[in-house]
């Protein structure tokens, strides 16, 4: 039986950035060695910018229609996208509509899907990043406006529940807002921050509206507080605990364990 892994990510047009998702593709690619890799970009926009520069990302309909002339059977759809938001349920529903062209369709996880896993991130996170006197460790979400966006509050709490009040959670998109964050940095006095991207990737959002020069970037508007910042330039993809958890939504999916 041909059986292919289809590996669905948002995708990005900063090359850098880029390494978090060939980081997790590797490690995914690992746990199921006996799979066929196919990868597909959801961003009609991501995939636009990327045929200019001269490379062919396809959509994941692009993607399920070629494995399916190509006779593969079973299909493992496993996003990387972090929450069950918006761009999860249209791979849910992509997949639905394609689910007669196959024998068996599996669809899997985002990566915080669940309590244990926001928990396992927030104590790899807190792990990563050590309390430091008068610092704070400021994570950029990206925020939706769907229902999903509670993760982020989510989060907060599982911080804090750690005893790691420094330790704050903020959106681009949703809520919380960089407004409520620098709230509270006012009222604990920290004098400097680290600003890590709470993506997959370190793209767009984070090389322009975390630690951009202009005015209204986050590094900028904590700066004028009179706050020292710290930008880490670098996806959740990167880290191999990220890739570990992925690997085991993978292996939950799959029936590995």
């Amino acid at each position: 039986m041909k059986q292919a892994l289809l590996l669905v990510s948002f995708g990005t047009s900063v090359p850098h950035a880029r390494e978090s998702i060939d980081a997790v593709e590797r490690a995914m690619c690992r746990t199921a060695p006996d799979w066929t890799f196919c990868r597909a970009f959801t961003s009609p926009t991501i995939r636009r910018i990327l045929k200019q520069r001269g490379e062919t990302v396809l959509s994941l309909e692009e993607a399920l229609d070629g494995l399916a002339s190509r006779g593969y059977q079973t299909v493992a759809v496993q996003p990387t996208h972090l929450l069950c938001g918006i761009e999860y349920d249209k791979i849910c529903r992509i997949a639905a509509e394609k689910r007669e062209l196959f024998d068996s369709l599996l669809v899997g996880e985002p990566l915080l899907s669940d309590t244990a896993s926001l928990r396992y991130i927030a104590r790899l996170l807190s792990d990563r990043y050590p309390a430091e006197h008068q610092r704070a460790v400021v994570f950029m979400g990206h925020g939706t406006a769907h229902f999903s966006n509670m993760v982020y509050p989510a989060l907060q709490t599982a911080f804090s529940l750690l005893g790691r009040p420094d330790m704050l959670v903020g959106t681009v998109e949703g809520w919380p807002e960089l407004t409520d964050i620098r709230k509270r940095l006012c009222e604990r006095d920290v004098h400097s921050v680290t600003l890590v991207p709470l993506m997959l990737v370190a793209g767009d959002h984070a090389v322009n509206d975390m630690a951009g020069d202009q005015p209204d970037s986050w590094k900028s508007r904590l700066e004028q507080d009179g706050i020292a910042v710290y930008c880490v330039r670098s996806g959740l993809g990167t880290l191999p605990g990220i890739q570990s958890l992925y690997c085991d939504h993978l292996k939950t999916l799959l029936n590995l364990e």
